[in-house]
């Protein structure tokens, strides 16, 4: 084993080829490039949760495993939002300056109680229950917002399940405990901060970007917001932000997970990890292989591939909590160990709610966790395929229905999503689009794409009679922008459209 910190992109890729596992925490960012040199890589381990640092389409393609170690730093990230949220009701850093520059300002500085005030979390996952756990040791009132645990789950927690308008309107205090995601980027804005109470704080320790920094900047200069605490930024470092000149604005760079007991948990599970796998095989907190023994991986990646792309594809389409997910396989597939499968649906399925924190080991017990419901069943024979799998998912709202299958013996495919039957490959960037019937209308989408500069790479068109309306899966060879998407809904006869990453 070799220590070799601070190498440079360069000196890294140089030396890379030798070895069989590397263990890294955020500053080394493994590129593509990187891994195209490493000859011998079979483990890519990563100190912590977040893995915005590493190419792993470019792993998984070249058949690098790549973990993390998602549970080493769940009470230290509660425990800084907690003293986060302590320093700003009692002006503790500007004190602590104050005083240090000779003054006695004790007038100035009155802070404000924690007992009986309202907290509100966005997200009730593991951070975010240890939070409302100590928050209640402080008496403090506890309303969680997360459309993706059913309310009686919360419930079940002791907590009170709200909608994300209430939670704006009762928090005395809003944290932020999600990842940061199509739905939950830029969340927290002027719009959603004009409907907080006059006086609340906002805390954020999870991921930048979800709040706009520019916005809370100027309710905290309205006299809206009374304080804020930040332990990340859209950018890091943020630099000279408009929001470090506020009084009432404190921050930390980044050291949610930065503890003396965090780092040593982290260091030790990613090299047993390491270890494990290198010498016995074993799987754990790998975020792009499932748990299939070496034998039947050639056999079952491809099915492993396809479930977690429908279970994503599922998610995407969800417009409320998720109740329950029943599978159905039929064909060849049902001779085999469907276990695994499952497993790459539900993480599929979680990823993007909960990003890098959900793996093949841990999404089971997450969608326990979360109330989800899984069915399983299976029939040996299946009428047009020799495989094929069906996935339904039920939400508070309804129900998606997702068939696929694999084309040869390693090509996935989608072939129905409710009613529209087609032949999709379930890979990269795609619009899902509900228009009219009417001539036209696929010509002003593209061209309205096409002077945007992205271009269409395959299409697929249904047509529902009954409704009068088609639909429509464009994949793009580009990520297709908020304002275009919102462009595109602007047509006068397109009904909807929903952005789908595979």
């Amino acid at each position: 084993m070799d220590v070799n910190t601070g190498l440079s992109p360069e000196e890294l890729k140089g030396i890379i080829g030798r070895y069989d596992g590397l263990a890294i925490r955020s500053a080394t960012k493994v590129t593509a490039d990187i891994i195209n040199a490493a000859d011998n890589l079979k483990v890519i381990g990563r100190a912590g949760i977040g893995l915005d640092n590493v190419d792993i389409p470019a792993a998984s393609q070249r058949g690098i495993v790549v973990m993390n170690t998602p549970e080493g730093n769940t009470i230290t990230t509660a425990e800084h939002t907690m003293a986060m949220i302590m320093a700003l009701s009692r002006n503790i850093p500007q004190a602590t300056a104050s005083l240090k520059a000779g003054k006695w300002e004790k007038k100035k500085l009155q802070g404000r109680e924690l007992f009986n005030k309202t907290l509100g979390l966005i997200g009730a996952g593991h951070i975010g229950r240890i939070v409302a756990d100590r928050a209640r040791g402080m008496e403090m009132k506890v309303i969680v917002y997360d459309p993706y645990i059913k309310p009686e789950a919360i419930e079940r927690l002791d907590l009170e399940p709200v909608s994300f308008d209430e939670l704006l309107n009762r928090a005395d205090y809003l944290t932020i405990h999600t990842p940061k995601t199509d739905e939950t980027a830029n969340m927290i804005n002027s719009k959603t901060i004009a409907k907080m109470k006059k006086g609340a704080m906002v805390i954020n320790c999870a991921r930048g970007g979800i709040v706009n920094e520019d916005d809370l900047c100027d309710a905290l200069e309205s006299g809206h917001l009374a304080g804020v605490a930040m332990d990340v930024f859209s950018t890091e470092p943020p630099g000279k932000i408009r929001l470090m000149n506020l009084p009432n604005f404190i921050c930390t760079p980044h050291l949610g997970a930065s503890t003396r007991e965090a780092q040593d948990n982290v260091a030790k599970d990613v090299a047993e990890q390491i270890v494990a796998y290198l010498l016995h095989g074993s799987v754990k907190n790998a975020v792009n292989v499932p748990a299939i023994s070496s034998e039947l991986m050639s056999t079952l990646r491809p099915f492993a591939i396809l479930l977690e792309r429908m279970g994503s594809l599922q998610s995407q389409l969800a417009d409320s909590a998720i109740l329950e997910a029943r599978i159905n396989y039929s064909g060849a597939v049902t001779e085999y160990d469907l276990g695994p499968l499952t497993t790459a649906m539900l993480k599929g399925l979680l990823t993007p709610i909960l990003k890098d924190d959900v793996n093949f080991v841990n999404a089971p017990y997450i969608a326990a966790d979360r109330g989800i419901k899984v069915v399983e069943s299976k029939s040996k024979t299946s009428e047009d395929f020799a495989s094929l799998v069906k996935l339904t998912v039920k939400t508070l709202e309804g129900q998606n229905i997702i068939s696929g299958t694999i084309f040869g013996k390693t090509l996935p495919r989608i072939l129905r999503i409710n009613n529209f039957y087609l032949e999709a490959i379930p890979e990269g960037h795609h619009l899902l689009i509900y228009n009219q019937d009417s001539p036209g209308v696929i010509g002003q989408i593209a061209t309205t794409l096409g002077n945007r500069g992205i271009n269409i790479s395959r299409m697929k068109v249904g047509e529902e009679k009954k409704k009068k309306q088609n639909i429509i899966l464009l994949t793009t060879n580009s990520f297709v922008s908020d304002e275009v998407l919102e462009e595109v809904q602007g047509l006068t006869q397109v009904f909807s459209v929903r952005r789908i990453e595979l």
